[in-house]
C-alpha cells in the first residue's frame, strides 16, 4: 500500500487523477477501521491533513460552506446557529475523541447508510462541492447516495466543501443505539422545518440500503399545515396529522435485519422519532411564532 500526502488542494487533484482508486483519508474514523479488519486493502491511501482549507467553514449571508474536513466538534461549538440539526446529528457521534478527528466529508465519501450526518444533511437540503482536475460541481444531497456505500463521485472527485442553507426554522435529530455512546445507529431521523418555503424536510438513517427522505410523509405534511393555516396560526399540530406523518414516515424505510435489531423494529423506531421530532420543532417553532408575536 503507498501512501500519498498532498500540500494543496491541488496536488490532491492531481494525485487523485493519477491514482483514482486512491482513498482519502483525513479522519480516518471509517477508514481506518476498515483497514484494520482487512476488509479493505486500498493500493493508495491519500492523506488529506495538510491541506489547511479543507478543516474551515464560511458564514455567508444565506449558507454555510464547511470544508470536507472540518470535526463534528466545530460543528457543535460554532455553527450550532446556523445548522442546528447537524449539531445534533454531531453529538451522537461516537466518544469525544472521534468528534475531534472525524468529519462530515468523510461520512459522505463512506456513504454507509448508518452514517450519523446523512439525516440532517438531507432535511436541510445541502449540497456537496466535488472536485477534479477537469473543474468543480456541485451534487445535491439527494442525488449523492447511488447505493449501499456508494455515492454519485467520478473516481477522479474529491469531496472538497458541503453548502448547506442556514437554518430559517426549527430542526431536530434522533438516533436509536443500542447504548448511548460509541455506537452505530439502529436506525435515525432528521427534520427541518423551511418557514421561508412553508415546507418540512425529513432524512432517515440506517433504515434503508441508503440514507433516504420520507417524501411522501413531507408530501401530506405540508399538504396538511398548509390546509390547516398552522404557519399563521401556529396552532398544535393534531394528532391524527401527527399519527399519519408517522406512518408514512415509517413506510419510507426498508431496512433489516442484524445485529443491531430487526427490520419491524427499525420502522416502528422511525415512526416513533418522526412524530416525536415533528412535535418538538413545531413547539420551537409556535414559541418563536408567539415571541416574535410579543415583540411587535
Amino acid at each position: 500500500m503507498d501512501f500519498l500526502r498532498p500540500a494543496s488542494w491541488e496536488e490532491a487533484l492531481a494525485a487523485k487523477a493519477e491514482h483514482p482508486t486512491a482513498v482519502p483519508i483525513a479522519g480516518g474514523t471509517d477508514v481506518m477501521v476498515e483497514i484494520n479488519f482487512d476488509h479493505r486493502r486500498p493500493g493508495h491511501l491519500m492523506d488529506l491533513n495538510r491541506i489547511g482549507e479543507l478543516s474551515e467553514w464560511q458564514v455567508g449571508q444565506d449558507a454555510v460552506r464547511l470544508g470536507a474536513s472540518v470535526p463534528y466538534s466545530a460543528i457543535m461549538e460554532h455553527l450550532r446557529a446556523e445548522l442546528p440539526g447537524l449539531a445534533l446529528a454531531s453529538h451522537t457521534v461516537a466518544s469525544p475523541q472521534i468528534r475531534n478527528r472525524g468529519g462530515v466529508g468523510g461520512n459522505l465519501g463512506t456513504a454507509s447508510p448508518a452514517g450519523d450526518a446523512h439525516p440532517a444533511l438531507l432535511a436541510a437540503g445541502a449540497e456537496i462541492e466535488a472536485a477534479s482536475v477537469r473543474g468543480t460541481r456541485m451534487i445535491p444531497v439527494d442525488e449523492f447516495y447511488t447505493g449501499v456505500k456508494r455515492n454519485a463521485l467520478a473516481p477522479d472527485e474529491l469531496i472538497r466543501a458541503v453548502h448547506i442553507k442556514k437554518a430559517d426554522g426549527p430542526q431536530q435529530y434522533s438516533k436509536v443505539g443500542t447504548r448511548n455512546a460509541m455506537v452505530i445507529a439502529v436506525c435515525a431521523f432528521g427534520i427541518a422545518l423551511h418557514p421561508e418555503t412553508r415546507t418540512v424536510r425529513t432524512g432517515i438513517g440506517s433504515a434503508a440500503p441508503t440514507p433516504v427522505r420520507a417524501k411522501e410523509a413531507e408530501d401530506f405534511l405540508n399538504a396538511a399545515l398548509e390546509e390547516g393555516g398552522f404557519w399563521e396560526n401556529g396552532k398544535v399540530i393534531t394528532p391524527s396529522v401527527a399519527k399519519q406523518f408517522a406512518q408514512l414516515a415509517a413506510g419510507a424505510c426498508n431496512p433489516i435485519d442484524d445485529v443491531r435489531g430487526t427490520a419491524a423494529y427499525r420502522r416502528h423506531a422511525v415512526g416513533i422519532m418522526a412524530r416525536r421530532t415533528l412535535g418538538w420543532t413545531w413547539e420551537q417553532y409556535r414559541g418563536a411564532d408567539r415571541t416574535l408575536e410579543g415583540a411587535a
